[in-house]
């Protein structure tokens, strides 16, 4: 597909090698020359000089041959504007970033008054990972499937577990839970391991279950289980922040928020009348210490600096035993970060470009199915899509015993209506099912693209 990116910044650029890595035809739109050859050295896009609000520019960069313009400025007017004009010019999808708290109530009306095919707000993308998190806060990342009836959660198995020796094939029988092991990371090395696979102490495993099962899981294999949060202290009044306690204010979980500006303690004040908003230096051990680092049950470090979240996370790993939650906009050295003990690691570029592949690749769609979920998982190595199953395929009507796969492909779970399957060889899909699938084969776009 050919798609046009409006803003070279974090996002932009995130975007841009994630869409490149998937084979699509990028162009990107940026003010800034430099910004726009550096990303050009490092991969293959056209970059276009100038304003992407103008039709002009819009023009050169081919806006009515192109299927998809994503505007991604630091501006979310000016991110409106560039759609309003590609609709006109080019008649092409449209995907606006929106970041203001203002427009928070309003997404759905500004998308569908607009006529937008997505708006996404990468910090209240981020707040909805960290609220899964917090849910589940014995693990180091929970996803959501077929609307929070099924999750893919990550963990580390412990010394002494009953996981540690065990092989996959009997998990059910030993420990009495239906659940799916779809990854399984040791040291370096990524496995989409069968039945015979054997799990080790300190390998990291993604499994996938419904929420009844997966703490029944967590309970049988001696996972450390961590009790429900009850307090979380976040550093940094941001975005992030800001949509992570609005997002808690339902809930009986308190929230504190340490912020150096004394202007954004005001405003936040105003705006979260249950939250507690300290005006303070969030790196000042001895603030952290009275504000109560040492009792809280989660932190979430999100200044606007990767470095001194990172930092504040190897602090607090020692001080106290909260639940961690490191925001890193970077992702240059995500093999280093990854071997660091800094808890659940969340990045918006991310999360916000997962998103956006998610909906390319169900408009590339052209067979019997859609890509309604998408998650990137083990650093980016392998992936997890849910599918919805549209239509009779070469994949439906047969036990998946008869259906040759993908070397590591597998078939994590079917949901059936109101019902959840943990697969097996005599399983069958149907029209209709939603099917997740776990591939370390990137770049699925249909259900039959898992066969061999």
């Amino acid at each position: 597909m050919k798609i046009i990116i409006v803003g070279c910044g974090k996002v932009g650029s995130t975007l841009a090698e994630h869409l490149n890595q998937e084979g699509h035809d990028i162009t990107i739109i940026d003010r800034h020359a430099e910004k726009l050859r550096y990303l050009a050295d490092r991969i293959d896009v056209l970059g276009i000089e100038g304003n992407g609000a103008s039709v002009a520019t819009q023009k050169e960069a081919g806006v009515s041959g192109s299927d998809i313009l994503i505007a991604t400025t630091n501006s979310d007017e000016l991110n409106l504007l560039c759609c309003l004009i590609a609709k006109k010019a080019g008649n092409c999808q449209t995907i606006a970033r929106i970041r203001d708290p203002e427009y928070y109530n309003e997404m759905r009306y500004i998308r569908d008054e607009l006529n937008l095919s997505m708006v996404i707000n990468p910090e209240q993308a981020a707040a909805a990972e960290v609220a899964r998190i917090i849910k589940f806060p014995s693990a180091m990342k929970v996803d959501t499937f077929a609307r929070g009836r099924v999750e893919l959660i990550k963990i580390n198995v412990p010394e002494g577990s009953a996981l540690d020796g065990i092989r996959l094939s009997e998990i059910d029988s030993k420990l009495h839970c239906k659940v799916l092991i779809c990854t399984v990371e040791r040291g370096e090395e990524l496995f989409i391991p069968h039945g015979d696979f054997q799990l080790q102490a300190g390998d990291i495993v993604s499994f996938i279950a419904p929420h009844s099962v997966a703490l029944t899981f967590f309970k049988a294999s001696g996972a450390k289980l961590t009790n429900s949060i009850k307090s979380i202290m976040l550093i940094g009044g941001g975005k992030i922040s800001y949509y992570v306690a609005k997002m808690l204010e339902e809930t009986k979980i308190s929230v504190k928020i340490i912020e150096q500006d004394f202007e954004k303690c005001q405003s936040l004040s105003e705006v979260l009348p249950q939250a507690v908003i300290i005006n303070g230096d969030g790196t000042d051990k001895q603030l952290l210490d009275e504000e109560g680092i040492g009792v809280v049950d989660a932190v979430g470090n999100f200044t606007g600096i990767d470095e001194e979240n990172i930092l504040l996370s190897l602090y607090e790993k020692e001080m106290s035993k909260a639940k961690l939650l490191t925001k890193i906009n970077r992702i240059t050295f995500e093999e280093v970060i990854a071997g660091l003990n800094i808890g659940s690691i969340i990045n918006p570029n991310s999360i916000t470009s997962d998103n956006i592949v998610r909906f390319v690749r169900a408009l590339n769609n052209s067979r019997g199915s859609n890509v309604e979920t998408l998650y990137k998982i083990a650093q980016g190595r392998a992936e997890a899509l849910e599918f919805r199953v549209r239509n009779e395929s070469k994949v439906t009507g047969k036990p998946l015993m008869e259906l040759k796969l993908k070397h590591d492909v597998i078939i994590a779970c079917i949901i059936k209506g109101n019902k959840v399957v943990i697969p097996n060889g005599q399983s069958v899909i149907e029209k209709e099912d939603l099917v997740v699938v776990v591939s370390a084969e990137r770049g699925l776009k249909d259900l039959e693209d898992i066969l061999a």
